[in-house]
């Protein structure tokens, strides 16, 4: 007998799994002895139904899905922590495994999410919720459990990767740099989630809870987005040896856990320095496995619909076999997750400063007020314009001494122009 599958949300990633059920279907059956069939799609457009032939399932209604018994796996797609939140714990209320993609929902709810899946005895998967194509959620809870992990690092954000990329391969701006990703639709209208990192820390969230078996939120995960990245700061770094990237980072230190999102310089030798476009990469280290890689495509139809369809078939071949969730919550711990005040790294600031006698040794006064030690100042621009680029890089220091420092620089009467670019130097 067919496990039979609800879909709510038909959208890009749905109508990719529509996609993929009604051209693999047979192979998965022949194959992978595992029989599935669609029986009911819902969303609030019809029309993407009729596109792809399933109008004669379709529903307006997602309590429809819940509430047929016949339905064995609800596959949400609709994003969001409201009526996606409403849906999934309803799912499994109603005895139903489900699949998601929603890393919102992990990152902001997964306890609760997680909890509710094994009050009910049923699987929650949710493979496609980071790096889109890439396999990284199972491989942490399969084929590295034997690890301690030690850091999860990546570019799990593929329109920042492109622009940046845009901006250091074509000396691309900024903005014309966000203009070309909307274009080619690799960027919303409105783009913060993106830009600002919050699409990559609630990646982040999700990972280090796999990684290091202790729940993290996306309320733990610093996040600062490239907004106030200039190609000035992008030609510093390849001058310094470095490439600036949007990552999202975690690392198991022996007090805790230290998470965060941010524009990071690398070495041009590290294995992410070279991951361009919209394609992402997540950088694994364990204990005895050592360093691995997870490389692919982060979004698309294609991609997020291959991983969510992965999950489908593999929660499909345990209710075939009769056979409960494998592997459920494993946030047995409790690590604290370490203040970001006090990080200790290296830093790239550039200020867009007066060009005017004095300022050099304005700047300098206040960083030694800090506490903080200047490996190098270097002005770049013309003498004579009215504001030149001051690019300042510190050996070791803490963040809150930094955060102190651009504080004081900011307040400086007519010194300072602008917001600074802070550029954390992951070694």
């Amino acid at each position: 007998m067919a496990v039979k599958i609800g879909l709510v949300g038909t959208g890009t990633v749905g109508g990719g799994c529509i996609d993929i059920i009604q051209k693999h279907a047979e192979a998965f059956h022949r194959h992978f002895g595992v029989d599935i069939e669609l029986a009911r799609v819902c969303s609030r457009d019809i029309a993407q139904a009729e596109a792809r032939g399933v109008a004669d399932r379709f529903t307006y209604d997602f309590h429809d899905i819940l509430a047929d018994p016949d339905i064995d796996i609800v596959v949400e797609l609709i994003g969001g922590t409201t009526v996606a939140r409403e849906v999934v714990l309803g799912a499994l209320a109603a005895g139903k495994n489900v699949v998601t993609a929603n890393k919102a929902l992990m990152a902001t709810y997964g306890k609760e999410v997680m909890e509710a899946a094994e009050a009910a005895g049923k699987e929650l998967a949710f493979e496609a919720s980071v790096g889109g194509g890439i396999p990284i959620i199972d491989p942490l809870k399969h084929s590295l459990i034997a690890n301690e992990i030690q850091s999860v690092m990546g570019i799990v954000n593929g329109t920042t990767n492109y622009m940046l990329t845009r901006m250091a391969d074509n000396g691309l701006s900024y903005d014309d740099a966000l203009r070309e990703a909307q274009e080619k639709g690799f960027a919303e209208a409105n783009p913060s989630a993106d830009v600002d990192g919050f699409d990559a820390a609630a990646k982040i969230a999700i990972l280090s809870s796999i990684a290091f078996n202790s729940r993290v939120t996306l309320d733990d995960v610093f996040t600062d987005g490239i907004t106030n990245i200039s190609p000035v700061d992008i030609e510093a770094a390849r001058d310094m040896g470095y490439v600036i990237k949007l990552l999202a980072i975690a690392h198991r230190k022996e007090d805790g856990i230290d998470v965060r999102v941010h524009p990071t310089m690398i070495p041009a030798d590290h294995q992410l320095a070279t991951v361009n476009g919209v394609f992402n990469a997540i950088y694994v280290v364990g204990d005895f496995v050592g360093e691995t890689m997870f490389f692919g495509e982060g979004a698309g139809a294609g991609a997020a619909a291959s991983a969510v369809m992965g999950d489908v078939l593999e929660v499909a071949r345990h209710v075939q076999q009769g056979v409960g969730p494998i592997v459920g919550c494993t946030c047995t711990d409790a690590l604290p997750i370490l203040p970001m005040d006090e990080l200790v790294m290296r830093y790239y600031l550039r200020f867009s400063v007066t060009d005017r006698p004095g300022v050099l040794e304005t700047m300098a006064g206040v960083f030694a007020r800090h506490n903080i030690s200047v490996k190098s100042i270097v002005q770049r621009g013309h003498s004579g314009a009215e504001k030149v680029d001051q690019v300042v890089v510190t050996h070791r220091c803490r963040e809150r001494d930094i955060r102190e420092a651009l504080e004081e620089a900011l307040a400086l009467d007519g010194v300072v122009l602008g917001e600074p670019s802070v550029i954390r130097v992951e070694e």
